[in-house]
């Protein structure tokens, strides 16, 4: 704890000097006399990190495991916690990252792709065209197959295959396993 954070995405670098900045900044690396010095520097936070990893660890088993921890939600509000105040963190430019809040460059818009709304009316006609000549009793005889398959411990990859080859649609495909494994639904947290 109390570590920089160390971010490095994209960043406009056009000469060495700002390459060298950007380092210096990004990795703290000035802020100790020898920082690859007999790995002293590197041993510390690896040791810092291990005993964060592991009280992590003894905080899940205290839960009684990862499968216990899953289904009380922990890992998913530990996430949208992080998430939080990781964001804060940049809002009050406590973090920094290269190219989003510090050493921005100014760069000209980029040109947003836009689809013509023909195509989606051609990709409907398509499927439509495809459920009007396929064999529909072959995809409603894969897809039984593909829901009891689902319903045991088998791969049901063979399955799905077999019914994408009988032209079953992703969306059938899809309703068929929300029916036998039914829909997650993450537990929403509010931060305050």
């Amino acid at each position: 704890m109390g570590e920089p954070v160390i971010f490095i995405r994209r960043a406009q670098v056009h000469d060495p000097l700002r390459t060298q900045q950007i380092i210096a900044h990004e990795t703290g690396v000035a802020h100790t006399i020898d920082p690859l010095g007999g790995s002293y520097y590197l041993e510390q936070l690896t040791d810092a990190l291990e005993q964060r990893v592991y009280a992590y660890f003894r905080q899940l088993d205290a839960l009684g495991g990862m499968v216990r921890a899953i289904e009380l939600g922990f890992p998913q509000r530990e996430i949208s916690e992080a998430a939080y105040r990781a964001q804060q963190r940049l809002e009050r430019q406590e973090d920094l990252i290269v190219g989003v809040n510090a050493f921005v460059a100014e760069e000209p818009p980029i040109a947003i792709l836009q689809i013509d709304p023909r195509v989606e009316h051609e990709q409907v006609a398509n499927v439509q065209h495809v459920r009007q000549t396929r064999d529909n009793a072959l995809v409603r005889q894969q897809l039984k197959v593909l829901e009891k398959v689902a319903q045991t411990e088998e791969n049901v990859m063979p399955a799905i295959v077999d019914a994408v080859r009988a032209y079953g649609t992703i969306g059938e495909i899809a309703d068929v396993l929300r029916s036998v494994w039914g829909t997650y639904e993450e537990e929403i947290s509010v931060l305050f």
